[in-house]
């Protein structure tokens, strides 16, 4: 009965995924929900075990939430500037600006 405890939690952590996907529709809410209740579901397959392989399984899920959860919550870089900006360095509107110079257009560079 209890072995059979640890195949409903996996399998309910499946289903409570993607049921908070389809409700939220937060990918990262919805791994997170299904990495921690696949912790779950580890640590009563080693209690219910007690042997260093069930150990050994149990750390080896533990480390992939770590490691899939760092990787999703940093995100994707931002994105790279490739080009310069448009007057460079030696932007003078910042000059005009400040003395009120009316004539200049500040949309586009000396």
């Amino acid at each position: 009965m209890t072995a059979a405890l640890v195949d409903l939690t996996t399998a309910l952590a499946f289903v409570a995924g993607l049921t908070a996907l389809a409700t939220t529709g937060a990918w990262r809410a919805a791994l997170r929900v299904l990495l921690d209740l696949l912790v779950a579901a580890g640590l009563l397959h080693l209690s219910l075990a007690r042997s260093w392989s069930a150990l050994g399984a149990a750390a080896a899920v533990v480390a992939l939430r770590q490691v899939l959860w760092a990787a999703v919550a940093a995100g994707p870089p931002g994105p790279v500037r490739r080009s310069p900006p448009r007057c460079g360095g030696d932007d003078h509107r910042l000059a005009w600006a400040t003395r009120g110079e009316p004539d200049h257009d500040r949309r586009t560079c000396p």
